[in-house]
């Protein structure tokens, strides 16, 4: 039985941890956080990642505790409505899609009750030596262990990456954009529905969750990389960049002070060329975030957690290290505008129905995921990509999730540039996605 070490008890390494167990291995899983974390806002389920974890047995129980929005509002900085929709959501896309939304500590809370494998909360991992039978692995508590396979699904900020491939400034690419996340009680008395404010370049959204008792709030606004900042801190600046900003702002500010529970981060990615060496491999966003601006990166986690496990299992000739190799050369290779041969993608459907653009060509292609990262569409360069209120030309784009997934998809949650806002919603969706397994033994081809 090979042994593992996943650093990272999130969406990618609950999701690892859960299949490589069922394959047999010894599983161990480090996260330097006291816990399952708490926290964070309503992430995505989407395309073939509801394969994923209806696989998994889970598909059920995440959707019991999906968010229920009936609609949204979108406000200026006065509080003035600009508009309003009951058949899509902007955090989630349309109102009547298959895929969900559930918040991300109840999805990690269902992993964590479903994996059966060893936990080591409250520690981390500060080095690692490859050594000819083992990865020799230091902790900061002290102490030492040898595994077989080392997985880093430790996010963006990803330590596993930062030993074994190098520092972050050589992968992290800056989205000039940074976002704030805090529950709060709903003192706005909002009713499954969510409200976005946008004013120059400061933007955010409320929406209700929990039966509509709690508030998950996110403000976001532009700047270039800052220095490391204590909580504190953070939290000064992003009162400072939204001061004066009407609505309800200054109430979403209080309640931000007296937070418990607080994210702050920049809007980044992360590119590789590889996510493998030696016996150590990379998983989720610790290899290819597509940042949350995207509503990507759940699923890029899910399915990327499900095809390194399937060809990591003992399978023939190819065992362990060498499926986890050609499994990520199979993800790199399958990359949008990445000078490889496109893989052959079983199964797919055609787009139906997809959106149009008024007073412009019918809709036909969507456009690589270099277009999406530079902010460009079929018909131009987006003024304003990844604007807090709606990704990079979201509608016309195909994202890095569906590059792994091999699927097509039109997104109908609308950009705030001239090129986005053209686009009407599509009326349907795909209308077949490939097994998850099957597409990456295809792409290996």
């Amino acid at each position: 039985m090979r042994n593992v070490l996943i650093s990272g008890a999130g969406v990618a390494g609950g999701t690892l941890a859960w299949y490589l167990a069922r394959a047999g291995f010894a599983v161990t899983v480090v996260d330097r956080a006291p816990g399952p974390r708490s926290g964070g806002q309503a992430i995505d389920v989407r395309g073939v990642a509801l394969d994923v974890v209806d696989r998994m047995g889970l598909g059920d129980r995440m959707r019991a505790v999906r968010t229920r929005m009936r609609g949204m509002s979108m406000v200026d900085g006065d509080g003035h409505e600009l508009f309003r929709s009951e058949e899509f959501a902007l955090s989630s896309g349309r109102l009547d899609s298959p895929d969900f939304e559930v918040l991300r500590d109840d999805l990690v809370a269902i992993l964590h009750e479903a994996t059966d494998v060893e936990y080591v909360f409250d520690d981390s991992i500060t080095a690692l030596t490859e050594e000819p039978h083992g990865v020799r692995v230091e902790f900061a508590r002290g102490g030492f262990r040898t595994f077989d396979l080392v997985v880093g699904a430790d996010g963006l900020h990803s330590a596993v990456r930062r030993l074994a491939f190098g520092p972050a400034e050589d992968y992290l690419r800056h989205l000039g954009q940074y976002l704030a996340i805090f529950p709060t009680a709903n003192f706005l008395g909002l009713a499954d529905w969510q409200v976005w404010f946008q004013h120059e370049e400061t933007g955010g959204v409320a929406y209700p969750v929990r039966d509509n008792a709690e508030l998950r709030v996110t403000l976001g606004f532009g700047s270039e990389p800052l220095p490391r900042l204590s909580v504190p801190e953070q939290k000064k600046l992003v009162a400072e960049r939204l001061a004066g900003v009407g609505w309800e702002v200054p109430k979403l500010l209080d309640a931000m002070a007296e937070a418990e529970v607080f994210y702050f981060d920049a809007m980044a990615q992360i590119r590789m060329d590889r996510w493998t060496t030696g016996r150590i491999a990379l998983v989720g966003d610790a290899g290819y975030c597509a940042s949350p601006l995207s509503g990507q990166g759940t699923s890029l986690a899910l399915v990327g957690a499900y095809v390194l496990a399937q060809e990591a299992r003992p399978r023939g000739a190819r065992r362990g290290l060498r499926g986890l190799r050609d499994a990520h050369a199979a993800l790199r290779r399958a990359q949008p505008g990445a000078g490889h041969r496109k893989p052959r993608r079983p199964g797919v459907g055609r787009v139906v129905g997809a959106g149009e653009v008024r007073d412009q060509p019918r809709l036909r292609k969507s456009t690589s995921a270099a277009d999406v990262r530079s902010g460009t569409s079929r018909w131009g360069k987006c003024p304003t990509p990844g604007q807090i209120s709606g990704s990079a030309c979201g509608p016309a784009q195909r994202t890095d999730a569906d590059a792994v997934s091999g699927r097509t998809q039109v997104s109908s949650a609308p950009c705030s540039c001239s090129v986005g806002a053209a686009i009407r919603p599509p009326t349907a969706s795909v209308n077949r996605r490939p097994s998850p397994r099957n597409w990456a033994r295809n792409a290996q081809r």
